[in-house]
């Protein structure tokens, strides 16, 4: 499979925990979908002190993967909200 496009889209949004309203991410998003994964080198803004934990309420949102080649954070269903 092809890997993500590197320069990704332009549209930024802001991914937060579900449960105690944390902000995680500035993550490059593109299409109009759910968010099932999130590939680190389109985050612009990182504010997790441990990769994949809330740094609020500890709590695990994602999963480190390799997506068609690539490192990324696959999300747990429910974990995460984005605006």
């Amino acid at each position: 499979m092809a890997k993500p496009n590197k320069k990704g889209p332009t549209k930024t949004v802001d991914i937060f925990c579900s449960a105690c309203k944390a902000a995680l991410f500035k993550y490059r998003k593109g299409g109009k979908g759910a968010l099932v994964k999130c590939f680190i080198e389109r985050i612009t803004q990182d504010y997790t002190t441990t990769p994949c934990i809330c740094p609020k309420c500890e709590r695990p949102f994602a999963r480190p993967a390799i997506i068609r080649g690539t490192p990324a954070y696959k999300i747990i269903g429910g974990k995460v909200t984005f605006k």
